[in-house]
């Protein structure tokens, strides 16, 4: 077992640097992970950018959310038989005493937002250190790349759960980005009758058609088919999807909005959002039952995010693998890092 770390720390925006120390202790409650594998999203783009919302960043900080790895030791309190386990961990660092983490909406805590990766240090290192009630064990043979991609997964599963999907029904994914696939996947596996994705990119659409997705098409072929889909899912976060996800569904039916949305996104319009009795949902981050349900999902053999990495980097390239992430090339999926 090193006694040394290795960890990126993001000073401010635009500058970083690889520091070594002291391999990080787990306090009471806590446990430290050796990281197997972390992902890069564009979250982690807009903190090294500047552009996250200052409330959801702390500088100086060690990014990385999205992780596996294996516990390596625990601290006081702490079940000694989680150590040589394999997991994930949630990133939200929920209260667990006030109204909404009661009622088990964990990711609505109202003392604060708090997360690893953004005000807490993260995975983009060799150790990580997280409170052992955040983590989701998964089995000895699990595929460590694939299991970074979790979280996402569970941000997916946020989505899917608030979409309430029934089989047989017409639904749409907006967007064949990381959380588009993976919705597209779990949205495979309870049976719709039809399975629409809609994205630009005719290499994500033809990624879609083998997650399960029964036709793609491109947003301007979409347009035909609007008021058809019972659940529109929008996971893109462009200026328009937002306001198109609405015109994608019929009436009555159901849209959660997913995608990060930046100021100057089209609004939805409220006159139709009122004549068509649409139910509009929202999801960020995801809450302990959403975690859950992305571990069941891909330890059942119902959820491969591995199709979706592309690129693997040392954490000493970590400029190179920032400058591929959000610089849009066709090649590029999901990017890791691998301490």
């Amino acid at each position: 077992m090193s006694t040394l770390s290795r960890s990126v720390v993001v000073d401010r925006p635009g500058g970083h640097r690889l520091v070594q120390g002291p391999c990080p202790t787990p306090g009471p409650g806590e446990v430290r992970v050796r990281v197997e594998a972390a992902g890069i999203c564009m979250s982690d783009r807009e903190l090294y950018d500047g552009h996250r919302d200052a409330a959801y960043v702390r500088y100086p900080v060690v990014p990385g959310h999205e992780w596996s790895g294996t516990v390596e030791a625990v601290g006081e309190g702490v079940d000694p038989a989680l150590a040589g386990r394999r997991t994930v961990a949630e990133g939200f660092r929920f209260c667990g005493a006030c109204e909404r983490c009661r009622y088990g909406e964990t990711s609505l805590c109202t003392a604060g937002y708090d997360e690893t990766g953004f005000t807490r240090s993260g995975a983009f290192a060799d150790h990580v250190v997280v409170p052992a009630r955040l983590l989701h064990p998964l089995p000895d043979e699990a595929d460590p790349r694939a299991a970074a991609l979790l979280e996402p997964a569970a941000v997916t599963a946020a989505a899917v759960r608030a979409g309430a999907p029934e089989p047989g029904e017409r639904i749409a994914v907006l967007g064949a980005g990381t959380l588009g696939l993976l919705a597209v996947q779990l949205l495979a596996a309870l049976s719709p009758t039809e399975l629409t994705v809609i994205d630009p990119r005719s290499e994500r659409a033809s990624l879609a058609l083998d997650f399960g997705a029964s036709e793609a098409r491109t947003p301007q072929e979409a347009e035909e088919v609007r008021g058809r889909y019972d659940l529109v899912v929008e996971t893109a976060g462009a200026p328009s999807t937002a306001a198109e996800a609405c015109l994608l569904a019929r009436r009555g039916g159901r849209v959660v909005l997913t995608g990060m949305f930046t100021p100057g996104a089209v609004g939805i319009d409220p006159v139709h959002l009122s004549l068509s009795q649409l139910t509009v949902r929202s999801v960020f981050g995801a809450s302990s039952a959403a975690w859950s349900y992305a571990v069941r999902a891909f330890t059942a053999g119902l959820l491969d995010p591995a199709p979706l990495i592309t690129h693997e980097f040392p954490l000493e390239r970590f400029g190179d693998a920032m400058a591929l992430v959000g610089a849009g090339g066709p090649g590029t999926g999901k990017v890791l890092l691998r301490p």
